[in-house]
């Protein structure tokens, strides 16, 4: 395939699909997050259904996410990127058509499908397509479009809300529309040839799995409204699936485990369409710093998704912010990432991530204190401003590192599936922990119906919060090891150029065929 030039027609087409698509699977989560109040009068819902309006979509998109990557290795990544929009689009419609909760969330949950099968595309399509000396800018171009993107979109939410909450929804039709009139006219289509064996279905159906029952019986067991039973069987399903999932992965990883399957792919040769590739391989977790960063990952970003579910809720509910004005609160965070984050990582490849890491994490969690602060009749200026720039300098100091991190100290051969397990692991840590911390927190049945109750729950919440991304800073400082983000190949930086994603650590891109895999092997897909 010939491959383009950033600054052509062709290339610009290529970067508006790819930058559209991707802005609307991101968007969409921090978009409803500003109209779940909205959404919770109208269809009489109670805290436990606005927890799964959110953790419908971060659970399939989780589960599924490194089984989307490997899809568009193999069967095109143009093709699967766009039935990934074409989904989202269709559940899109169905949630702004949803009559009650239970539909909502179910529409929810196949939104988070389409998300897994066009988020790893899009970056995947970019290193693919442009010419290797335009990949850099390509990728940075993306990260920063999409930062703005991500500035714009809350506010957006926030006057789309007004109008009502359906349009938060429904306005992803047109942009998917434009998405895929582009791709299918503008993409080229790129496949991986070597790409074999067969897809881990099982994998990933035991992955959703054990985050699906774990975050019910999170989720349901203190509201009280479905028997112990039930609660206990939901978790015991997610526990045995999640054991499941360890126990087939390393069957796969050894080459056992085969499972037939009535079809063969395009071009796969017979003789070995029947031994599926393993979707995680377990031996990735043989670098000590590896599992290191992502339990820091994982504590982290559990912190992180509870205060972004929770805090504009409080500015809705307890301090009477409009949706507008609760929409474009965090917007201070979205800028200093775009202007802070390539900062971070430059420092951190200097110097080392631990301390970059470490008191980022710190001035983070000081952040979080003086959100949780936040009550009736709170001050944007005086109250909201100043925790909101403390949380995102901190922040900023901690997201670029902790990506060049897992990427630096993953084997190689293994990069593209560290960043996907990576993003993985985050995106499970804010879906158990948005089921766990609120109900702990008193934050149940009608709470928010009810701003003193809610004020005392969030209250709670944060320090909780913030005691987590305190967890994480003393991780770091004792787990993090300087040398090896040091020793690192200069490729090896984190590719949020100019702009790193909050709801998640960024996939790293799949090489273009013919080139020598590096860091950016396999967009979170099987090696």
């Amino acid at each position: 395939m010939e491959q383009i030039r950033l600054g052509t027609g062709p290339g610009r087409w290529i970067l508006l699909a790819t930058v559209l698509g991707s802005s609307v699977a991101a968007l969409d989560a921090t978009v409803v997050n500003v109209a779940l109040p909205t959404i919770a009068r109208d269809l009489n819902a109670n805290m436990a259904g606005l927890q799964w309006t959110v953790n419908a979509y971060t659970l399939t998109l989780a589960g599924f996410i490194l089984l989307g990557g490997s899809l568009g290795d193999r069967f095109g990544r143009r093709r699967v990127f766009v039935i990934g929009v074409v989904w989202f689009a269709v559940a899109s419609l169905l949630c702004g058509a949803a009559q009650d909760v239970g539909t909502l969330v179910a529409a929810r949950a196949l939104q988070g499908v389409g998300g897994a099968l066009l988020t790893p595309g899009s970056l995947a399509i970019i290193q693919a397509s442009f010419a290797p000396d335009d990949r850099p800018r390509a990728v940075g171009a993306w990260s920063g479009l999409g930062g703005v993107a991500a500035a714009i979109g809350p506010f957006a939410g926030g006057w789309l809300v007004e109008a009502g909450w359906r349009w938060v929804f429904l306005l992803n039709l047109p942009l998917a529309v434009i998405v895929v009139l582009v791709a299918v006219r503008h993409v080229p289509e790129t496949v991986d040839p070597e790409a074999r064996g067969r897809f881990d279905v099982l994998g990933a159906a035991l992955a959703a799995l054990a985050l699906a029952g774990t975050t019910y019986a999170l989720t349901e067991g203190p509201e009280g409204g479905v028997s112990t039973a039930l609660v206990g069987a939901a978790a015991a399903i997610g526990l045995g699936a999640a054991a499941g999932f360890v126990l087939v992965e390393r069957a796969r990883g050894r080459g056992r485990g085969r499972i037939r399957l009535p079809v063969w792919p395009r071009g796969a040769k017979k003789e070995g369409a029947g031994a599926p590739r393993p979707m995680l391989p377990l031996d990735v977790f043989a670098s000590r710093q590896f599992s290191a960063v992502n339990v820091v990952t994982f504590v982290v970003y559990g912190g992180m998704g509870v205060m972004f579910f929770l805090f504009v809720l409080n500015l809705q509910v307890v301090s009477g912010f409009s949706a507008v004005a609760a929409g474009t609160a965090l917007l201070p965070v979205t800028v200093l990432m775009l202007l802070l984050s390539s900062r971070a990582g430059a420092l951190a490849q200097r110097i080392g991530p631990r301390l970059p890491m470490t008191v980022g994490l710190v001035v983070a969690a000081a952040g979080m204190l003086l959100v949780g602060r936040i009550g009736a009749g709170a001050s944007y200026v005086r109250d909201v401003l100043p925790a909101v720039v403390v949380f995102g300098l901190g922040l900023s100091a901690v997201v670029a590192p902790l990506t060049a991190t897992v990427l630096a100290s993953a084997d190689e051969r293994h990069a593209g599936v560290a960043s996907g397990v990576n993003n993985a692991v985050a995106r499970a840590a804010g879906l158990l922990a948005v089921a766990a911390i609120p109900p702990l927190a008193g934050l149940t049945g009608d709470a928010y119906k009810d701003p003193a109750a809610f004020s005392d729950g969030f209250r709670l919440a944060m320090p909780v919060c913030a005691a987590l991304l305190a967890a994480g800073a003393a991780l770091s400082f004792f787990t993090v090891d300087d040398g090896a983000l040091r020793a690192a190949p200069e490729e090896r930086e984190p590719r949020c150029k100019m702009h790193c994603a909050v709801g998640a650590p960024p996939l790293e891109p799949e090489p273009a065929s013919g080139q020598e895999p590096g860091p950016g092997h396999r967009t979170g897909a099987l090696p």
